[in-house]
């Protein structure tokens, strides 16, 4: 199998932890997003959409992040994707959940502005944008970290599960806008149990260097 992607990636990151957890036998090939890899006419050729991440496996090829996740996750016989039906359907409740009312309000507007997304945006309709998502944010935090997150350690219960490999990369966007979480400590705590499993690091050393470079940005500081 060969996943197409990059670690600068919101939805490759998931992707690439779960494959360095589960230890599968993955090929990473990187595409270059900063150096428009995504656009190459060699990787079009293999994905039209021209997005990552991207699985081939054989003759099977497969584009979207939640459905490699779960693909791989069923390959594996993971646990991180349960084999019940209504502990499978929880799953996909929050993994969907994420992907939309979380990751609109949350990334799509209070996040990505601060990245240059949309890309030459004038600078009054990106402002507009952060505050628009400021203001609406703090209600799916407030589900995440008073309800999703306020008696157990994960997600979906006391294990971890596909919608918190997804989840952290959406929520860990908020270090790209220097986002304080602190008024959510059940997020804060996930937050960290996360970043100390030992497939962390390796997964999100690019991002980390990412954000650096973004926050060091005078456009960044003033906004």
């Amino acid at each position: 199998m060969k996943l197409y992607c990059d670690p600068i990636s919101t939805t490759s990151r998931p992707v690439l932890m779960f494959i360095a957890e589960a230890g599968l036998d993955v090929e990473i090939v990187k595409v270059d997003l900063l150096a428009g890899g995504h656009q190459d006419p060699e990787f079009l050729a293999i994905n039209p959409n021209g997005i990552v991440p991207f699985l081939v496996d054989g003759d099977f090829r497969l584009g979207e992040s939640v459905a490699i996740l779960k693909y791989l996750a069923i390959r594996a016989h993971s646990t991180a994707y349960p084999e019940s039906l209504k502990a499978q359907m929880k799953v996909d409740e929050a993994l969907m959940w994420f992907a939309t009312q979380f990751h609109e309000y949350f990334c799509l507007f209070t996040c990505y502005p601060n990245m240059g997304v949309p890309h030459d945006a004038p600078r009054e309709l990106a402002a507009g944008l952060m505050a628009y998502g400021l203001e609406h944010s703090p209600r799916w935090l407030k589900v995440l970290d008073q309800h999703m997150l306020a008696d157990q350690p994960f997600v979906c219960g006391d294990r971890v599960t596909l919608a918190d490999y997804l989840g952290l990369s959406f929520v860990l966007l908020g270090r790209v806008a220097d986002f304080d979480f602190s008024p959510y400590p059940n997020i804060e705590a996930w937050i960290a149990r996360m970043q100390a499993r030992p497939s962390y690091v390796p997964t999100y050393a690019a991002f980390e260097t990412l954000v650096g470079f973004i926050r060091a940005q005078p456009q960044a500081a003033a906004a």
